[in-house]
């Protein structure tokens, strides 16, 4: 079993006035198997949390501490938290012209693992993970993200967590621009990966629609950069009915 901790942690953006604060003091704790769903409502912290678990350099800790297994996960780069165990499937992938998927899978792969996969082997776990995801195989010879649809992009960030098995999988709003029939295919194939009960999820979204397909352990209210509410899977059904405007009323900018 895996173990990510986060413990107050403070987070703050550059701007042109100067630093801004985002996190206010940020508690949380993964571990294998279970999926915490945070949301919230625009701006409230949620992809800073993400980017900020993966070491994106703009955003800035302040103070707190993140840990996986008891190592020191803010002290890593960003390529060493991957091969720690840490996966972020970004809410807007990036186009990668020129790098073809299979290559990029591979390679990505090779890295986090220390060693080729066994061609055979690779090529068969590619083919299911695709299949699962309803992708054509003439998918794996694109180029990374280059015109793929909102729908494609996000079965292929799935596809990298399958094959790429992580100990934590941030999710930062997966279900954005995605239709019922795609989210439902994104959606399963997050279940067959937490099926395994070997990583802890992270989903971040605004909405309750993907929850109808991926049910959390536990739900969290994020509002001005910190945890105002946190409970099971019937907060969400209460957050659709109501909003966030209670927990707004008070909350600082």
């Amino acid at each position: 079993m895996s173990t990510l901790e986060i413990r107050d942690l403070h987070v703050s953006v550059e701007t042109k006035e100067g630093p801004k604060p985002i996190l206010r003091g940020v508690d949380l704790t993964i571990d294998s198997g279970r999926t915490h769903a945070i949301m919230g409502p625009n701006g409230s912290g949620k992809s800073t949390l993400a980017y900020s678990l993966a070491g994106h350099p703009k955003y800035q800790v302040t103070s707190g501490s993140v840990s996986l297994d008891g190592a020191d996960v803010l002290a890593m780069s960003v390529d060493e938290r991957a091969r720690a165990g840490m996966f972020l499937a970004m809410q807007y992938p990036v186009e990668v012209p020129g790098v073809s998927v299979s290559n990029f899978l591979r390679t990505a792969k090779t890295a986090i693992d220390g060693e080729a996969p066994a061609l055979r082997t690779w090529i068969k776990d590619v083919k299911v993970a695709m299949e699962g995801l309803r992708m054509d195989s003439s998918f794996a010879e694109r180029s990374v993200n280059e015109g793929f649809s909102g729908g494609e992009k996000k079965r292929h960030e799935i596809l990298q967590m399958e094959l790429l098995k992580p100990k934590m999988a941030i999710l930062d709003e997966t279900d954005s621009g995605l239709d019922v029939d795609a989210l439902r295919i994104v959606s399963e194939g997050v279940n067959r990966v937490r099926s395994t009960g070997d990583v802890g999820v992270l989903l971040i979204t605004h909405y309750t629609r993907i929850l109808r397909y991926i049910t959390p352990d536990f739900v969290h209210v994020f509002v001005d950069g910190r945890i105002a509410e946190e409970g099971g899977p019937e907060l969400a059904d209460r957050l659709e009915s109501e909003g966030y405007d209670r927990y707004l009323t008070g909350a600082t900018a």
